[in-house]
């Protein structure tokens, strides 16, 4: 049965059957969310800008949100300059919803109204596909064939978005070499401040009661966009292409792709050609931005894998690569409620060496010392009926995919950590799509690591279980950046964070283990990467000097947090959102709900209210809070609390602590 299947169809026509209106030159064309608050405006003035391209306009709750701005095709086989007149517009409203059981959202909302507009100018023929949601508009464009012309160049697509004020946006760094922009830190700074590079999506704050996020979706096989400041708008921000990798060189000691790029020919595509959607995500309030994060998922396609039963999600523990230590990882995993071992870089040699062969089992010597029985310990975890996951770099990736996974499935592998990926051009996304349709071919789930940023795939391929695109805990990030990522990268949907626990930068750089818990509730990751420095101590047999060097897992008893938590939910409520300074979010599963909260740099009392509970159920509460007193490695108290609906809780925050709660209705065992 699959997974993500339309619930019902209330009122949706068929586009082919949609009511044609025979329209001239360019006259106005609105179109509103189904809850009136929404607006998409093509030609909002008249084509006074028409002449340079396609105008349109977004409105929220009656304000302009986008000033009239502008789309801008560039190609050698085709003039898309204006003046377009509209042909023909097509209309049909969808009321639908659909199940993800993989997602933050077990049933999601799908109601939209759209256009198609067919336009003609002198020179060119195009189709804008427009729709309004009650979270957001989008726009996508569809290029016919014409002119005798079967494939078509673009050598850019440009968006100027314009504003009516300078208004703060959250960017990642300028995009250049050395420099990771998915990974990279956020600063908050003025939109005509944005240096080129600037990662989707990218968060507008226009006021107190209205938030926006310029973002992507159902990015297959097309260049991805990122962002600058316009240099023809006063307060613009311009979208492009990335364009062709002409020189790759990948950092042997980071791993970081450092490529030279074509500012031409960045779309090769036969005709007809239907570019990605570009999505204006509306909200009063960042809170409203990350419940209503699935409108990316809705611009994908339905599910294209038929029977997704196979696809599990869960916690993950990495191994060290020797037969003692996976052993250990391994008994470890399917005593404490963990669904897959992972066997990272090294297994087959250095990654970083094109010679390295991922068919061969042939440890790195400068990573590990000791032997790795790696098919003895695949057999041994499905007998424990724990997954195994394996990494393989990009480099053996991309010449050995297609020999790799009947090989794995061979061998019983689960899934693929893919290391390092080409990301950017139109080039590196058509592959990385398509191995991971390869990979759900052979029943392998996925995790795109390093600076892929998802689009919402993940619905049309449930297998991408997550991906990195995230400055995660291996790099001690402070409490204040996840706290920014919660509201900017979550926008686009799951990121592999990986959890540290007892590793000495928690308290030393990142924050406290009770926030360090709150993350797996607060970061949505269908696979939990947890206790990523850490090891059981069995696994320290023979390997000298790492029993130092690495922390060991103990037997902490908050540590039952992580063993209940689920990775996966059937409701999100964002309860508190202040970005860069404070963040709760409560997360239902079934019966019971987990709530994190991660403070920032300034002491304070979090009031929490309770009232997204069921009526009439009393629930047994554990909280878990960071106190010096508490005679542990990681000084978690744990205290339990009755808690109904209506109840009240005050919980004092230091700088840089959080808090952890599981809530399950009383008389339900563990």
């Amino acid at each position: 049965m699959n997974t993500y299947s339309i619930r019902r169809l209330y009122w949706g026509l068929l586009l082919l059957a949609a009511p044609i209106f025979a329209l001239a030159k360019q006259e106005t064309i609105r179109l509103l969310s189904p809850d009136g608050e929404k607006a998409f405006v093509l030609f909002p003035d008249e084509g006074k800008l028409g002449e340079e391209g396609i105008t349109f306009s977004v409105s929220y709750g009656g304000r302009d949100v986008l000033q009239p701005s502008l789309l801008r095709l560039e190609s050698r086989d085709i003039d898309f300059s204006g003046p377009f007149e509209v042909v023909s517009v097509q209309r049909r409203s969808v009321d639908s919803e659909w199940e993800n059981r993989l997602g933050e959202l077990s049933r999601v909302p799908d109601r939209f109204n759209e256009l198609s507009v067919s336009l003609e100018g002198p020179a060119a023929k195009l189709t804008l596909v427009c729709r309004a949601y009650d979270e957001g508009v989008a726009f996508s464009y569809e290029i016919p064939r014409q002119g005798g012309l079967d494939t078509i160049t673009l050598d850019d697509e440009l968006v100027s978005y314009r504003f009516d004020a300078d208004y703060p946006v959250w960017s990642t760094p300028k995009r250049e070499r050395r420099v990771l922009t998915a990974q990279g830190e956020y600063r908050r700074i003025p939109l005509s401040q944005l240096e080129v590079g600037a990662e989707r999506p990218l968060v507008v704050e226009m006021g107190e009661d209205c938030v926006i996020a310029l973002a992507e979706a159902a990015l297959v096989d097309f260049a991805r966009l990122s962002f600058d400041a316009d240099p023809n708008a006063e307060f613009g921000i311009l979208s492009s292409l990335d364009g062709p990798m002409t020189r790759t060189v990948q950092d042997k000691v980071s791993g970081a792709l450092q490529s030279e790029r074509s500012e031409v020919a960045k779309i090769r595509s036969p005709l007809p050609l239907r570019s990605p959607w570009r999505v204006v995500m509306t909200g009063a309030s960042h809170a409203e931005l990350l419940e209503n994060n699935y409108l990316i998922l809705n611009l994908n396609q339905p599910s294209a894998v038929a029977d997704t039963s196979w696809i599990t999600p869960g916690k993950v523990l990495r191994s060290e690569l020797t037969t003692t230590g996976g052993k250990a990882v391994i008994d470890y995993v399917a005593a404490h409620n963990m669904q897959y071992a992972h066997f990272d870089a090294g297994w087959y040699g250095p990654e970083m060496d094109d010679a390295s062969d991922a068919t061969t089992i042939t440890v790195d010597p400068k990573r590990y010392k000791g032997e790795l029985d790696l098919r003895a310990l695949i057999d041994y975890a499905n007998e424990k009926g724990v997954k195994v996951m394996l990494y393989v770099n990009r480099r053996a990736l991309e010449k050995q995919l297609d020999e790799l996974l009947p090989l794995f499935k061979e061998w019983g592998v689960a899934g693929i950590k893919f290391g390092f990926v080409r990301v950017g051009d139109q080039d590196a996304t058509a592959w990385m799509h398509e191995a991971i349709e390869k990979a759900a071919e052979y029943e392998m789930v996925v995790d795109v690591h390093d600076e892929y940023r998802p689009t919402g795939v993940s619905r049309t391929y449930p297998n991408l279980l997550t991906q990195e695109g995230i400055r995660g805990d291996e790099e001690a990030i402070p409490n204040r950046h996840t706290l920014i990522t919660m509201f900017t990268r979550m926008l686009a949907g799951a990121a592999d964070n990986t959890v540290c626990y007892f590793n000495r930068r928690v308290t030393e750089k990142m924050g406290s283990h009770a926030s360090q818990l709150a993350k797996t509730v607060c970061l949505f990751s269908p696979l939990q990467f947890l206790y990523w420095y850490d090891q059981p101590l069995e696994s320290y047999e023979n390997l000298g000097d790492k029993q130092v060097r690495w922390g060991r897992i103990g037997l902490e008893p908050e540590l039952e947090f992580f063993e209940a938590v689920p990775t996966t939910w059937d409701e999100t409520q964002v309860l508190v959102a202040e970005i860069g300074e404070l963040g709760v979010i409560a997360r239902r599963k079934g019966d019971e709900w987990f709530i994190g909260g991660i403070n920032g740099e300034n002491a304070r009392t979090v009031d929490l209210d309770f009232s997204f509970l069921s009526d009439g159920v009393d629930y047994a509460a554990k909280l878990y809070t960071d106190d010096e007193k508490v005679d542990t490695r990681s000084q978690v108290r744990i205290e339990t609390l009755g808690i109904r609906k209506g109840s009240s809780l005050s919980v004092e925050l230091k700088a840089n602590h959080g808090f952890a709660m599981r809530l399950r209705p009383e008389g339900v065992g563990e």
